[in-house]
């Protein structure tokens, strides 16, 4: 069921299209900020229509979106990427000019060639979206061209529409800020877990976490870092531990680094975790460590959210859900002292923002769903005046 009927019988006019790589068959913070942009897609007061198209997902994938009627999903997923390429912008290219929608949204820079070329001869406005570190760089001649034609562009925060702009020659005022959002009724305050606490010998100590893929190409995550800092730490709370949560080719080397520094005892390597344990992971925190350079860094949101106290680097997206250190520290993020030091005030415990309810409350009032749907509709009626 690649290419879907797109000449069905229906005559209802969709308002937009949306195109992305990939959603459902693999997790990440790209796939959970599109998941967000459905879920408030849905819950508009004034009832859109949208159709999907995806390039690396398949028919029969676990989509909890599939029986909505409001989003009609095509797949394109091949043996071949070339080939599932090609069925895609085929199929995409007779729906733009059969249906001509009001509005395409580009799910990824590394698609927004493709749908920059087929939107422009037909006159379309389109969006495309950007997350982080994929727009830091100067991007090639026509990837650039096509985010310069696009009506507005997405990003995550005010960091990376910076850094974007000034590589890649964008205006400003067309970088719209669409931060991710965190769904507070997953991540809530709760006890530790003792099964947890013995599994991974926590029981009686301060635990720190940090939750991170640990690839050699992701050592900017800090993971490293915070193991340096461990003896500093350890010299006010000698019972600490270091609870990381996550899987990578690193791993062996940050397990050597914290033998050489004599903290393998302190720091645990959990490994990955389903989505649906998470919750109780996050809950076993005193302090969420992770001095990174983040185009956003959802993980602040979550961690917050389930009443944990955080931890970020200092020259990041991370201002926008730490709200420039409102809610959290900020360090910076190659230097252990730094962050030992941080890390020592929040097991303290006195500074006001280790009060995990207020931090909660916070974290929810400017990023849970409900902020992410009303940013979502004064979008869609801009880009209605706009058009």
């Amino acid at each position: 069921m690649g290419e879907i009927d797109l000449a069905r019988k229906s005559t209802a006019k969709p308002h937009h299209v949306f195109v992305f790589i990939e959603i459902f068959e693999h997790e990440g913070g790209i796939q959970s900020y599109v998941k967000d942009v459905f879920r408030a897609y849905l819950a508009l007061s004034h009832p859109e229509r949208a159709e999907v198209f995806l390039l690396k997902d398949s028919f029969g994938c676990e989509n909890p979106f599939e029986s909505q009627e409001r989003l009609k999903f095509h797949y394109f997923k091949s043996q071949s990427s070339q080939l599932g390429r090609v069925k895609m912008t085929m199929a995409l290219l007779t729906h733009l000019w059969r249906r001509k929608p009001e509005h395409v949204f580009c799910g990824h820079v590394n698609l927004a060639p493709l749908v920059g070329m087929l939107c422009q001869p037909l006159r379309i406005p389109y969006t495309v979206m950007t997350h982080g570190k994929e727009v830091w760089q100067p991007l090639p001649t026509l990837t650039k061209y096509s985010l310069q034609k696009a009506q507005h562009i997405w990003t995550v925060s005010r960091y990376t529409r910076k850094i974007a702009c000034a590589a890649n020659h964008l205006e400003p005022a067309r970088v719209v800020i669409m931060p991710c959002a965190v769904n507070g009724d997953r991540f809530t305050p709760g006890l530790k877990s003792p099964v947890l606490l013995e599994r991974y010998g926590l029981t009686g100590s301060e635990v720190i976490v940090t939750v991170a893929r640990l690839w050699s190409g992701d050592i900017y995550k800090g993971v490293d870092i915070t193991i340096q800092a461990l003896p500093l730490i350890a010299q006010f709370f000698p019972k600490v531990k270091y609870l990381v949560i996550g899987r990578g080719d690193d791993q062996p080397r940050l397990a050597q680094l914290a033998k050489d520094l004599g903290v393998a005892e302190r720091t645990i390597f959990a490994g990955f975790i389903p989505t649906e344990e998470l919750v109780a992971h996050y809950r076993l925190a005193d302090a969420y460590v992770m001095p990174s350079q983040e185009g956003f860094g959802i993980v602040y949101l979550e961690a917050m959210a389930c009443g944990v106290p955080v931890l970020s680097g200092d020259a990041d997206g991370s201002a926008e859900p730490l709200q420039d250190g409102k809610l959290g520290w900020r360090v910076p993020y190659r230097d252990k002292e730094a962050v030992a030091t941080a890390c020592i005030e929040i097991l303290q415990g006195d500074d006001p923002r280790c009060d995990r309810q207020w931090l909660r409350q916070e974290a929810i009032a400017h990023f849970g769903i409900d902020a992410f749907q009303q940013r979502l509709q004064q979008q869609l009626l801009t880009m209605s005046k706009d058009r």
